[in-house]
């Protein structure tokens, strides 16, 4: 089992949103801890950078398997989460 930190952008991030939306990707994230590529998609030019859609949002973030460590990077809705 891998454990979940966020960036502190990150956590701003998806405080800023929706209580309704902010527990779908609560949930996603708690599954991302069990099995972090499950469903997700490893990003084009960032080695270790991956990616998990969540309705119009997307949870942008790194594996670490040396630490059994997920750091999520950013929550963001689609259009905005690659700026």
């Amino acid at each position: 089992m891998y454990s979940v930190q966020f960036l502190p952008s990150a956590a701003r991030e998806l405080s800023k949103l929706e209580p309704a939306v902010r527990r779908r990707l609560a949930r996603r994230i708690d599954r991302l801890a069990q099995d972090p590529r499950a469903g997700a998609v490893k990003l084009r030019g960032a080695e270790h950078t991956w990616r998990v859609r969540v309705g119009d949002h997307r949870i942008l973030y790194q594996i670490q398997d040396d630490r059994l460590l997920i750091l999520v990077i950013r929550v963001a809705h689609r259009r905005d989460v690659y700026r």
